[in-house]
């Protein structure tokens, strides 16, 4: 019934297409870029309800509070407090390490301005959790949301992060002026 839902607004309400050939992997960290604009969230949830795969996701906690915060945890947020001192990589490697089926969805920029210098937790998470990174690039101009690529981690960080970078060229966001995957 979620499926049908999320597929109807995103397919016909708003026009949006789809390019997946990536499998449906028990557990992944999905790497969407670039993030340029609130509505991003969003259109990243219709598109993955409307593929039949189910998403947390990160978001800082000052988001939620009443009503925002039950809509956020409805749909798989997950509040994080950037001030603590704990470590989110061992959080989500535990969460990872003791779920059957977690799909975790992060920006890689940490931000919705323009960063050539992306946060690394995501492929640090991947990396101690031993689960894929599925690249999901949204491309505003064509309203296509594809998921063509999935990497393994090899430890090689500069050489993995300037292949994931290299995926999302092509992709242009909302505000295509606030992405950047720096120099390559």
């Amino acid at each position: 019934m979620k499926k049908t839902i999320y597929s109807f607004i995103y397919y016909r309400l708003l026009g949006w297409k789809t390019n997946v050939t990536v499998p449906n992997y028990d557990k992944c960290i999905v790497c969407a870029a670039p993030h340029t604009s609130n509505l991003d969230l969003f259109i990243g949830k219709l598109y993955y309800g409307a593929i039949g795969r189910k998403t947390s996701f990160m978001m800082k906690k000052e988001w939620f509070f009443f009503p925002l915060g039950l809509l956020f945890k409805a749909v798989g947020g997950i509040p994080v407090d950037r001030g603590r001192k704990s470590s989110l990589v061992d959080q989500m490697a535990q969460k990872f390490a003791t779920s059957k089926h977690f799909h975790l969805a992060i920006t890689p920029e940490g931000t919705r301005k323009a960063n050539p210098n992306w946060k690394k937790g995501f492929y640090h998470i991947a990396l101690k959790a031993q689960v894929p990174i599925v690249l999901v690039g949204i491309d505003y101009p064509t309203k296509t949301v594809s998921c063509t690529k999935a990497i393994m981690p090899s430890g090689d960080m500069e050489k993995d992060m300037r292949e994931i970078k290299l995926y999302y060229k092509d992709f242009r966001g909302k505000h295509p002026e606030n992405f950047s995957i720096g120099n390559i």
